[in-house]
Parts: C-alpha cells; sequence; structure tokens
C-alpha cells in the first residue's frame, strides 16, 4: 500500500497549485491532508475512486484535516474524544481489520511559546489516545507532528534551541510517543541522511537554500517494521510551505 501526508497549508491555495495534478500523479491508497483551513461544503471536488473524509475547525479558517482512501474503511472517528482539542479538527482515524490509519495536525506552540501549554496537553492526549489503539492491532501515523525530533532534522538546530517545534518538551513528547512502540519510518530507512527536510519558511528564500525542517512523519507500530518497503520526502514537488511524504507498506 502506498499512504501520503501533506500539510497543504490551506487547500484552496493547493488547488490554484494543481493539487488535483498532484494527486492523481502520486496515486495513494490512502492520501492524508492536514492544515485545510475549510470545511467540505466550500470546496466541490469529486476524486474518483475514492473515499473521503473530512474534520475542520469549528473556527473557520484555521487547521483541519481530510483523508481520501481507495479502501472504504470499517469505521471513521473524528478526533481523539478530548474537546477542546477535537473542536479544532485535527485527527482522523480510519479503522481496517489489520491495522488503524491515524491522520494528524498537531498544534503549533507558537512564535513566542505562547500555546506550547495547549500543545503538552495535546501530547498527552494523543498518545493515551494512541496507546488505546495498539491494544486492539497496529498503528499507522501520518501527519505534521509540528516537531524536528533530533538535530539532523533541521538545518539549524543550535539557533533553534528554544524555538518552537524543536524545545525540550516538544522533542521530550515526542520521544515518549515513539516509546509506546512506534517506529518513525524515514530515519528508519535513512539512519544517517541529513538536509532532508519538510517544511521551509516562505522567508528569506528558505526552501531554495534549504533552510528546512524534517517535520511531518510517518509513524507505524514496532510490528510493521519488517513491511516498510519505501520512506521518502517528495521536496520538490510545490504548493505549499510543506512538501509531501510518502511511505510504501507491503500489507499482504
Amino acid at each position: 500500500m502506498k499512504f501520503i501526508s501533506w500539510n497543504v497549508n490551506g487547500f484552496r491555495a493547493a488547488l490554484r497549485h494543481d493539487f488535483i495534478g498532484t494527486f492523481d500523479k502520486l496515486d495513494a491508497d490512502i492520501f492524508g491532508i492536514q492544515n485545510i483551513r475549510l470545511s467540505q461544503d466550500e470546496v466541490h471536488l469529486q476524486f474518483p475512486g475514492y473515499y473521503e473524509y473530512w474534520n475542520y475547525s469549528d473556527e473557520k479558517g484555521y487547521d483541519g484535516v481530510a483523508i481520501f482512501t481507495k479502501k472504504k474503511p470499517l469505521a471513521v472517528t473524528l478526533g481523539i474524544g478530548i474537546p477542546p482539542y477535537d473542536r479544532q479538527g485535527r485527527t482522523i482515524t480510519l479503522e481496517y481489520s489489520n491495522f488503524y490509519y491515524i491522520n494528524t495536525y498537531v498544534p503549533f506552540s507558537g512564535e513566542d511559546l505562547s500555546r506550547l501549554g495547549f500543545r503538552m496537553g495535546w501530547d498527552d492526549a494523543f498518545r493515551a489516545y494512541v496507546a488505546d489503539l495498539m491494544k486492539n492491532k497496529p498503528v499507522i501515523i501520518g501527519g505534521d507532528m509540528s516537531v524536528a525530533n533530533e538535530p539532523i532534522d533541521l538545518a539549524e538546530p543550535d539557533e533553534n534551541r528554544h524555538h518552537a517545534g524543536f524545545t525540550e518538551q516538544e522533542r521530550s513528547d515526542f520521544k515518549k510517543l515513539l516509546k509506546l512502540g512506534l517506529v518513525d519510518t524515514f530515519r528508519y530507512m535513512h539512519p544517517e541522511k541529513a538536509g532532508k527536510y519538510t517544511y521551509w519558511s516562505y522567508r528569506y528564500n528558505a526552501r531554495s537554500k534549504n533552510k528546512g525542517w524534517r517535520l511531518d512523519y510517518f509513524l507505524v507500530s514496532d510490528s510493521l517494521k519488517s513491511s516498510i518497503k519505501k520512506a521518502k520526502i517528495l521536496s520538490t514537488i510545490p504548493g505549499s510551505d510543506h512538501c509531501p511524504i510518502s511511505l510504501k507498506l507491503n500489507m499482504n
């Protein structure tokens, strides 16, 4: 199976940058997007051959996620069961016979870290949610995790030690999530590969200079580790300040 995850930084903007063409070309079995910033009734699109599921924020113009899948799930869950987080439309979970797929958009802590407390609460709640699912069957998580896990995962670690996305608190929480029994698929396949990022600021020509961060991940349960075939960062695809990431698993 082929999975794609992409923070589109506003679905309308992505559509103007040929999202449909990219979607068709990538031909994923499951395609998850984050930060859509709209509700389903605000766009009128058709994705032939796909079932689609949307979860959007109560506050217009913010957050939200969507999934397009070729295979109809057994069940669909919107949110993680905690109203303050669920009102922002940050998570969709699809249940299949042999795994759960979670599309998620983790809260940003803010330029001044003013939302770090909210973020830490989310981390705890999401980790508990994932742990509960893992009691039943393996989990695949795709999304913008809003954290660079290690210094290799951003271009300027020393300058960003106290900035959102690379604080000790955020990195510690991400490691706690991995300790549930999850594998960072890209780093598993490319343990020493530096200079591979998924996000670049629109400022200072960051993308052309490759001054980026790896904030987007596919995580899978340890039991699926042997099924990982490919894990890629599709950094040449434009249309957002993030690029898509892809994962191929042998799920036969």
